[in-house]
Parts: structure tokens; sequence; C-alpha cells
């Protein structure tokens, strides 16, 4: 818009013309000397122009502006709220870190899908399902058990065998700063080291039910309904060390020795006073 020579007539300063302007400011030639204003701030409340048609273009340049201000306002408002609640999330995840107390029962076993068995381990995580029921119906299930000391377990059945042959895929540590308390999306992630998949012959070697076993009903071998169930931290270090002899490869053998180790530590659990697996597949 070219504005040069435009009449204009300013509260304070009276009538005068305009030599220049650019995208920030405008200068005007008065009476007694030229003044420069920032452009288009000036014009509505301070300054006006005479030719109406020019004004009325002028107005609504300046109404985008305003929009414009007003979207960059929403967007930096909302921005500030997104690193308050990311503050306020940093400061709960260390309060949660710094105050955890160590639940006996804090491991997962997962079972997978026909598809799951895939992505489980192209992916390294599983989803923990949806709340069936409730106000929070259709919302992720958070696994709040799970901490980083957690160890998600991941076993298939097959349909035409029996349920006491559930076998074990894999096993991997959650992610380091994993806690199942604040997870929103029901992903949980494996630890980037912490991670074992079995070989098909290895599966069938190590048996779930071997290990876990329902106190009220021991001999009882039945999964019912659920993507994943709770289990002993003890339990889980029994599989580990069986998945330890199992592997026959030196590098995968160290890693599982670690892995074992690791999860040791992190559960306050020492090898030497390990008990010897008793899952109902023992008790039969």
């Amino acid at each position: 818009m070219n504005l040069i020579n435009k009449k204009v007539t300013h509260k304070r300063f009276g009538m005068g013309s305009i030599v220049n302007h650019n995208d920030s400011s405008i200068e005007i030639n008065f009476a007694s000397e030229n003044k420069k204003f920032v452009f288009p701030d000036v014009f509505g409340k301070h300054l006006k122009l005479h030719d109406k048609s020019v004004a009325n273009s002028l107005e609504k340049i300046i109404q985008q502006k305003e929009m414009e201000q007003k979207e960059e306002e929403w967007k930096r408002e909302e921005e500030e709220k997104l690193q308050r609640k990311n503050q306020e999330l940093r400061l709960e995840h260390e309060k949660l870190m710094k105050n955890h107390k160590l639940h006996p029962e804090s491991q997962m076993v997962f079972w997978c899908d026909a598809e799951e068995q895939k992505t489980s381990f192209s992916e390294w995580k599983v989803f923990s399902g949806v709340i069936k029921s409730g106000n929070n119906k259709g919302q992720p299930n958070k696994p709040i058990r799970l901490h980083q000391n957690s160890a998600v377990l991941l076993t298939a059945m097959d349909s035409s065998i029996p349920e006491k042959d559930r076998r074990i895929l894999g096993v991997y540590m959650v992610n380091e700063d994993f806690i199942g308390k604040i997870c929103e999306d029901g992903y949980i992630p494996a630890h980037s080291k912490y991670r074992l998949q079995l070989t098909e012959q290895e599966s069938h070697q190590v048996l779930f039910w071997e290990y876990y076993v329902n106190e009220k009903f021991p001999q009882k071998m039945t999964w019912n309904t659920g993507k994943y169930r709770y289990f002993d931290n003890l339990w889980m270090a029994q599989i580990l060390l069986a998945i330890v002899s199992l592997k026959s490869d030196p590098k995968e053998r160290e890693l599982a020795q670690q892995f074992f180790e690791h999860f040791c530590k992190m559960n306050q659990i020492t090898d030497q006073e390990l008990p010897k697996p008793n899952g109902a597949l023992m008790r039969i």
C-alpha cells in the first residue's frame, strides 16, 4: 500500500503529509517538523487518514495484524502452559524416583497375541490395554506397579496346546526412567540394554507355569482375562537365571548374566538366597 503524500491528522501535531513508510514505521511532515511513528499502530487512536478508501484498506491491514498478534500471544501462552506442565511432570517424576518403595510383586507378565509376538520385539514395547468400564472407560491402563526395578515377561499360547504349556518368548527391563503411575499412553518401553528374546527351541524349555502360582489355588493353571498380570520379583529372578543357563552363544549368555545381576541389584535380591522354582507345574 502506497501512502506517500496522503494527508493525515494527528491529535497532537495537527495536519500533516506522509513522506515515508515501511512495514514497521511511518514518517510524517507536519508544519514544524517531521515525526516518525510505529506503523500501523499509530493509526486509529492517534492518527487518521483523510482518504476514506485508503483508510478502509488500512483498517483491514490493522485488523489482520491484530489477529496475528493475538494468535502469537495464544501460541506463547500455550507454550508457557506446556513448559509449566513439563516442569510439573519432571518434579513429580523426580519425587516418585526418590521416594519409590520396592513392591514385592512389581513385575509384569504379558500375553502376546500373534501380532504382538512380532511388534513386541521389533518395537520393544507393549501396550497395557484400555479400561473396560467406569468413568475412565476407553482410557489406557496405567501399569502403576511398574518402576525402574520392573521387568516385562512376554508369553504366548498356541491354540492347540493347554494353558500349562504357556511359553516364555522373551523379557525386558522397563526403560530406566519409566514410572507406571505417570504413564499416560499405556505403552511400556524396554530398557536400551536389558532385553532378551528366546529362540523357538528355548521358549519351549522355559514354561511360565513352572514359576507362577496362584497361592489361593496352587495347582490351578488358568489365565482367565486381561492382557497382563503382576507377579513376584523372585519369580522373575528365577526365570532370568534359567535363561542364562539356556543361552549357548557367549555374547547372549553374557548379556543374560548381566541382565540377571542388574535385576537382582534393582530388586535387592541375592542370587545365593534365591529359592528353586515352585510354580503350579511343580506342584502337580
